[in-house]
């Protein structure tokens, strides 16, 4: 009963509040993220989601135009500019995706959406019940491992996580979330 509804009334809830809290911290960072390096504020990057559908996944752009897409764990020495220094720091990047919520494309808590290209990934997700998971802005994976974890090792914890959805489960992946939260960011 709660994966089928419970779950999407507390997505519009909760996502709905904090995007009336954190306004304030939403506009203050895109006015930084312009005055410092232009237009486009919101960065746009096509993700897997649930069943294979490709949506657009927003993020508040902490790099300089032009850079490519890759994972996380791929981006080497990525040029960071110091706003993006900032809001990588604080997690503020990733806030953005409260729409992607409100607009029904993610979840509070699932298997993080895959870039296209992180075929290991999709297809293993793809033979457990979290390709029909919804993706989630957090997930089991992201509380259990911070850095480095292979996609494989991602694709155990999501299909994890999507065979048993609960309530209870998604309260400890967001409370633990929080803490992952005064972690420093990964090095890319």
């Amino acid at each position: 009963m709660y994966a089928r509804f419970g779950k999407r009334v507390l997505d519009l809830l909760l996502s709905g509040v904090a995007t009336v809290l954190l306004g304030p911290v939403l506009l203050v960072t895109a006015s930084a993220i312009r005055i410092e390096d232009g237009a486009p504020v919101i960065y746009r990057q096509s993700r897997v989601g649930q069943g294979g559908r490709v949506f657009t996944v927003l993020k508040f752009r902490s790099m300089p135009s032009g850079t490519k897409v890759a994972p996380s764990a791929g981006m080497g020495t990525a040029t960071v500019t110091k706003v993006g220094t900032v809001i990588r720091r604080l997690n503020v990047d990733e806030l953005p995706q409260l729409f992607n919520i409100l607009r029904g494309d993610m979840t509070l808590v699932g298997p993080r959406p895959a870039l296209p290209t992180q075929s290991t990934l999709i297809d293993e997700r793809a033979q457990g019940p979290a390709h029909a998971a919804r993706p989630g802005l957090t997930g089991l994976a992201q509380v259990r491992a911070y850095d480095g974890m292979t996609e494989s090792a991602k694709a155990v914890y999501d299909n994890q996580y999507a065979a048993r959805i609960t309530l209870r489960g998604d309260i400890k992946i967001l409370v633990s979330t929080v803490g992952y939260l005064f972690k420093p960011p990964p090095t890319y």
